[in-house]
């Protein structure tokens, strides 16, 4: 399932659009100032982002210069301004497409998916915190420093930071992994892996920020 950004201050057009976008299938995570906006992307995977120009802080023209510096993700800009500064400014910038307002929501799910299948082409990247993972090449870096991680620990890794926020049962995890590599796990090897995975990915393994203990549940990586 596609997940969208909105970037966007007016709280009637984020009504609007969260509702409608869900019922087409994305998911959708809002912001409504450039601050909020760059922290979630830090933090978080989403395939597209929705720019409106106007912010709480911050324009759209600087956060669009921002997310494209942290990340290569699509951008389509929300404008009341059609005029051809205003387009071709947020174009030069990096996004990749643009929908004035008012616009009908059909409209904007069609350029949703045409940008997206431009894009697709693309390599695709988990970014949370200090950890950046190349999907497609199965690359792990902390900070600018390559991570080498075993098949399991890579697996666990990226059913976390897919899921940022989200507890997993031990239970759960077993049944993951195991139908991802064929190996088999016990809850002792599990253990394990936990531990060796937090040996490499966190700053003070002793005192995790990235896969946290949920007690009595199991284990999340924070939102």
């Amino acid at each position: 399932m596609k997940k969208i950004l909105l970037v966007e201050d007016d709280p009637d057009i984020v009504s609007a659009l969260t509702v409608f976008m869900k019922n087409e299938g994305y998911l959708i995570d809002g912001a409504d100032g450039q601050r909020t906006a760059l922290e979630k992307i830090a933090q978080r995977q989403y395939d597209i982002v929705l720019l409106d120009i106007s912010l709480n802080d911050g324009n759209g023209f600087s956060a669009c210069s921002a997310i494209k510096s942290q990340k290569d993700i699509p951008i389509i800009f929300l404008t009341a301004n059609d005029d051809e500064f205003s387009v071709v400014s947020g174009l030069e910038l990096g996004a990749d497409d643009y929908i004035c307002k008012p616009f009908r929501p059909r409209e904007l799910l069609a350029r949703i998916s045409t940008v997206l299948r431009r894009t697709n082409g693309k390599s695709e990247y988990i970014v949370y915190k200090d950890i950046t993972i190349d999907v497609q090449k199965a690359i792990v870096r902390k900070e600018d420093t390559e991570i080498f991680l075993s098949a399991l620990e890579y697996r666990l890794l990226l059913v976390f930071l897919q899921n940022p926020g989200i507890v997993f049962s031990r239970k759960k995890l077993l049944e993951m992994i195991w139908d991802a590599t064929g190996e088999f796990i016990n809850d002792n090897t599990l253990t394990v892996y936990i531990k060796r995975l937090r040996d490499k990915i966190e700053t003070n393994p002793q005192e995790p920020e990235i896969l946290l203990t949920v007690r009595g549940l199991g284990y999340k990586a924070g939102e």
